[in-house]
C-alpha cells in the first residue's frame, strides 16, 4: 500500500478550519444583527389571486404592485390567464391597494379569490423547521456513531452544521426574501454535504486499519485524494442544474435555487476540509494509544504538535 498522496489536502487543515470557525461566527453575528427576511409563509401576509383576459408579463406585474407595498411581492402565473400576488401585509387597506393599482393598468382584470395568511401560521412553519433540521442531525450523529464510531459522528455532524449556518449567514448578507421551499433547500443541503462526507469518511474507515503505519495526516490525505474524483463528479453534476435554476428559475425559485447553490459549495469545502481537519486534529490531540504508531507515524504526530 502507498501512502503518498496526490494532494496535501491536511498542510491546509488548521488555515481552513479557522476559515470556517470565522465564517461561521460572521453568519452567526449576521442572522443575530441583521436578520432575515422572512417571506409571507413566516411573518403573514395576503395572497390576491387575480385573472386577465390577456396576462401580462410577471415582472411588468411586479413592478406595478411594488409601488403600492413596502417589500417585494412575489408574483406567481397560475392556469391560463391567472396570477397569484403573494405580500407581506396583511392588512385589509393593504390587500385593497394591490387591487386598486392593478385595476388602473389593467381595467379587464378580475379578482378571483384572496386569502390572509396569518402569523400563526408563520410561527408554526419556524418551529416544523428548527423541529425538522435537528431531528435530522440527532439522527445522522446515532446513526454514523453506530455504524462507524463516535468521532466520525461528530466530525459528519458538525460540517452539516457549518454548511447551514452559513447558508443563513448569505441569505441574512444579501436580503434575499426566505420562502416555505427555503426548508427544503436546507434539509437537502444536510442530505448531500453528509453523503460527500460520509464517501470520504467510509474510505478512511476501511484505510483505518493502516492508521499505525501510516499516520493520521498521510491517511487523511490517501483517503480524500482516492475518492477525490467521485466528490468532484458529484459536485459538478449537482452544481449545473442549480446554475441553471439561480440563472432562468426566476423569482419564485429564489430561495431553494440560491441555498441549494451555497449550500453544494459549502457542502463540498466541508467534507473535503472541515471533516476530515478536525478528525486529524482529535487524533493528534487524544490519539488511541493501543495502537502502535511507526516511526513515521510518530515523527508525523510530533512536527504537528510544533506547528
Amino acid at each position: 500500500m502507498k501512502f503518498k498522496a496526490q494532494f496535501d489536502f491536511m498542510k491546509m487543515r488548521r488555515p481552513a478550519l479557522f476559515f470556517s470557525l470565522a465564517l461561521v461566527v460572521c453568519s452567526l453575528l449576521l442572522v443575530t444583527f441583521r436578520g432575515l427576511n422572512l417571506g409571507i409563509d413566516f411573518t403573514g401576509g395576503n395572497v390576491v389571486q387575480v385573472e386577465f383576459s390577456s396576462r401580462p408579463d410577471v415582472g411588468e406585474v411586479r413592478e406595478v404592485v411594488s409601488s403600492v407595498v413596502a417589500r417585494e411581492a412575489m408574483i406567481q402565473n397560475f392556469g391560463d390567464s391567472g396570477i397569484i400576488i403573494r405580500t407581506n401585509e396583511d392588512t385589509e387597506k393593504s390587500r385593497e391597494q394591490v387591487v386598486d393599482v392593478l385595476k388602473g393598468h389593467y381595467p379587464d382584470m378580475k379578482v378571483i379569490g384572496f386569502e390572509k395568511v396569518g402569523p400563526v401560521v408563520g410561527r408554526e412553519l419556524r418551529n416544523q423547521a428548527l423541529l425538522g433540521v435537528t431531528a435530522a442531525l440527532v439522527a445522522i450523529l446515532i446513526y454514523i456513531t453506530v455504524r462507524f464510531q463516535f468521532r466520525f459522528a461528530v466530525v459528519s455532524v458538525l460540517p452539516l452544521m457549518h454548511d447551514v449556518i452559513v447558508a443563513l449567514g448569505f441569505f441574512s448578507l444579501t436580503r434575499m426574501e426566505i420562502a416555505s421551499s427555503f426548508i427544503a433547500a436546507l434539509l437537502t443541503i444536510v442530505g448531500y454535504s453528509l453523503n460527500n462526507t460520509i464517501i470520504i469518511l467510509d474510505r478512511v474507515r476501511e484505510n483505518w486499519k493502516d492508521l499505525g503505519k501510516a499516520g493520521i495526516l498521510d491517511l487523511m490525505n490517501l483517503s480524500i485524494n482516492q475518492t477525490l474524483s467521485r466528490t468532484v463528479n458529484t459536485t459538478l453534476t449537482t452544481l449545473f442544474p442549480v446554475l441553471t435554476l439561480c440563472i432562468w428559475g426566476g423569482p419564485v425559485l429564489a430561495a431553494f435555487s440560491y441555498a441549494m447553490l451555497v449550500g453544494i459549495i459549502a457542502g463540498t469545502y466541508s467534507s473535503i476540509f472541515v471533516a476530515t481537519g478536525m478528525l486529524a486534529e482529535w487524533w493528534l490531540w487524544k490519539p488511541d494509544r493501543t495502537i502502535p504508531l511507526s516511526s513515521r507515524a510518530k515523527a508525523q504526530e510530533k512536527n504537528a504538535a510544533k506547528a
